[in-house]
């Protein structure tokens, strides 16, 4: 602590992100990244982009990211706001369309940055609990509130919500925003896009960081009705003009449009969760349902702290959180086969 603080540091608690190793020799299945590289037409256009024009200012408007993301969808690129990873389109949108008097609803089981965002930004909250088996019950949610926030799939469960759930909800709500995070919804989750035109008070959020393989490049999005897109817009504008450089733009607008090698790896990445949700289901774990790229369970006779500290011992890293409810159960990112297998079999070795 210090004396130089302000008030609002001295009440944070920050959000603490999965290790990154700097030494090599690590099965890294803790952060849900992509276990594949990008496009390679990413690559390529990054590699371009990286000329005498890094002198310029990039564009701030990131036009033609936005008219790609548009067009896929069926929309007008004025629909859809993009920023520096989800977490900042995240922030702007907690600043912008989700302080209000009555309280921001969200689960208790969920992504841990909304509560720290809601710390950060003095926004009311309540937190609705998840049922036993960890499913969000939309019921629960007709109540008086703010808005609400819905990760779909949820993490770090990895289970998600049918499309017609999310429809009731936006019909129940019509005069509260209703955010939908989908940062992993490519991998088998429903999107919400496609009700955009029907919902004002609907709001989407994507990333490229998991199903496009570009985590190390911080590329997220929003798309909405313009009313929406423009509050994040005056809040990204009162904040950082520039939040996508040049080498950002150019690499996501490549890999966005390669439609090939995203359904390829997205494909992949599917098949190993399930091999690997059957593989462990083998070994006695209770594994959740996924709809996303990692699988979230628990051993019925060993602690989660206990599994976790013995497979970093073999250099296999997996996410586990401390909070109440979910303290024996491990988040895991779905590797490759070869990254799989060499997880079953350390927690082969470990429970027998």
């Amino acid at each position: 602590m210090s004396r130089f603080w302000s008030p609002i540091v001295h009440s944070l608690i920050p959000y603490v992100a999965g290790e990154q190793p700097t030494t090599g020799g690590i099965t890294k299945l803790n952060t849900n990244e992509s276990p594949y590289g990008p496009s390679p037409l990413a690559l390529e256009a990054i590699s371009k982009a990286a000329s005498d024009t890094l002198r310029l200012y990039p564009d701030p408007t990131a036009r033609e990211l936005r008219m790609a993301i548009a067009e896929s969808f069926g929309l007008d690129k004025d629909e859809v706001f993009v920023g520096n990873g989800s977490d900042e389109v995240l922030a702007h949108t907690f600043q912008a369309l989700l302080n209000h008097e009555e309280p921001l609803l969200f689960p208790d089981i969920t992504y841990s940055f909304y509560l720290t965002y809601c710390r950060l930004y003095g926004i009311t909250f309540r937190q609705v609990p998840v049922e036993a088996e960890m499913r969000v019950r939309l019921d629960d949610y007709r109540q008086p509130c703010g808005a609400i926030i819905l990760p779909n799939p949820n993490a770090p469960t990895g289970i998600g919500l049918p499309l017609a759930d999310i429809e009731s909800l936006l019909k129940a709500h019509p005069d509260q925003v209703v955010v939908i995070d989908e940062a992993y919804v490519d991998f088998g989750g429903e999107s919400a896009v496609s009700l955009v035109r029907s919902y004002p008070n609907l709001l989407v959020i994507q990333t490229l960081s998991k199903s496009r393989g570009l985590a190390g490049l911080r590329v997220g999005f929003a798309v909405g009705q313009r009313p929406l897109i423009e509050a994040l817009e005056r809040v990204k504008d009162s904040f950082n003009s520039y939040p996508l450089d040049r080498l950002a733009q150019a690499g996501a607008v490549a890999a966005w449009k390669d439609r090939d090698w995203f359904e390829r790896h997205r494909a992949m990445i599917i098949a190993s969760r399930e091999r690997l949700a059957a593989a462990l289901a083998e070994l006695g774990f209770h594994v959740l349902p996924s709809s996303a790229n990692f699988l979230f369970a628990r051993h019925p006779s060993r602690p989660g702290a206990e599994l976790a500290a013995e497979l970093r011992s073999r250099n296999i890293l997996v996410r586990r959180f401390s909070a109440e409810r979910i303290d024996d159960f491990l988040r895991i990112s779905i590797g490759t086969d070869e990254e799989c297998d060499r997880l079953v079999a350390a927690l082969g070795e470990i429970l027998h």
